[in-house]
Parts: structure tokens; sequence; C-alpha cells
């Protein structure tokens, strides 16, 4: 009776070391589970930050950079009519007839900052030139890097910015998108006549600056 307890505490003995072993193993991959995640979430790079709604010290820097010619901006056409509902304004393939407005209010914005000092190109398809003509009064042809960028968006761009003078590109979202990849920055697609600006101050590292929405440039302030 003795030997048979003996052995069956012994047994017990080797059951909980088993057990304790098999819950630190479950502690530390929980832990890992919880960690791995975090750690990506900390190391990852920063959104493209908003230059709207109040963020005065965003605002400042573009104001600054532009009175010194520093900036790049790409500007997302305004609303394309195959993609919507509303009237066009000629044919299907340009831009809706009520985003004229939209284009007209966002030139005033870039006319209030000042166009003396700025080079404005635009896509060649159709949208872009409407959008083009309306904002900045402006069209430009043959700028087929404006369409074609994948891949090569930031290095077109900054070929074709002039020391101390701003560069105004009318584009697509999808070359927006490839300028934030080539920052390495996570894309963050914006709506229709939406600016994105990046400051070339030094050319060899251009940093992002932010964005604005059409929508949003009654909330910019310097103040």
């Amino acid at each position: 009776m003795e030997l048979r307890l003996s052995l069956f505490g012994i047994k017990r003995s080797i059951d909980l070391s088993r057990l304790a072993r098999y819950r630190n193993t479950a502690v530390i991959v929980a832990s890992l589970l919880l960690v791995i995640p975090l750690t990506v979430w900390l190391l990852r790079p920063a959104a493209v930050p908003d230059l709207a709604h109040g963020n005065v010290a965003g605002a400042r820097a573009l104001a600054a950079g532009w009175a010194k010619g520093d900036m790049i901006v790409l500007v997302r056409h305004v609303e394309r009519c195959d993609h919507s509902t509303a009237a066009c304004l000629i044919g299907n393939d340009g831009i809706t007839d009520r985003s004229r407005s939209v284009a007209v209010g966002v030139g005033a914005q870039f006319e209030h900052l000042g166009l003396n000092k700025a080079d404005i190109y635009n896509s060649p398809i159709i949208r872009a030139v409407q959008t083009s003509s309306y904002m900045f009064n402006k069209v430009g042809v043959g700028e087929d890097w404006l369409i074609n960028c994948r891949g090569s968006m930031l290095r077109d761009a900054l070929a074709h910015k002039v020391a101390g003078r701003n560069l105004i590109l009318v584009t697509h979202s999808e070359c927006m998108d490839q300028l934030e990849k080539d920052l390495k920055l996570p894309t963050v697609t914006l709506g229709y006549g939406a600016s994105l600006f990046i400051s070339a101050e030094k050319p060899q590292e251009p940093r992002m600056l932010g964005s604005i929405e059409a929508s949003d440039w009654h909330s910019v302030t310097t103040e």
C-alpha cells in the first residue's frame, strides 16, 4: 500500500510538472501574440497628416514652404462623370457638371496661397484637363508621366520641380497612392479635388507635409 501511494505520488508530481511547463509555454505564446502586433503597430509609418481642421502647425508649415517655392502638390481631378449618376459636363469621359464649382473653389484657395511662383501640369486624360481648366485656367498637354506613374511618381515630380517654384500636378488617385508608396507611407485614398503636399526643401530628402480635402479648405488656419 505504501509503495502504491508512493508511485501515485511520483506520477502526480510528474503530471503537475508537465502542467506547469505547458502553462508557462502558453503564457509565453500569448505574450508574443500580443507583443508582436503591438510592435508592428508602433513601428508602422506615420499616416498622411491632415492639414485642415485646425492643424495650425501644419498650415503654417505649408504657408512657409509655399512662400519659399519648396512645395510639390498633387491635386486629384474633381468628380468623374462615369462614376456618378450626376449630369456630365460634356460627354461621359470628363467631370460632372456640379463639380465645376468644386474645381473653381479649390483654385481660389491656391490663388490665395499665390500662383506667381507655380508651375502647373495636368494629366492629358479629359477629367484632369477639365479640372485644370476650371481650377487654374490653364491646360497642359502630353504629360503622360501623370498617368503612367507606377513606381516613378516621386522621381518624375522631382525632375519637373524648379528650385524656388512650387509645382502643381493635376492627376489621379493612383498617382497620389504611388507617391505615398514612394515615400514609404501607407496609402490613403483621398477624395475628388483633394490636394497632397510634399516638401521638396531638400530635394534629396522629400517629405510628406499632408493633405487637404476639397471641402476642408475652410478649416485650414495658421492662427
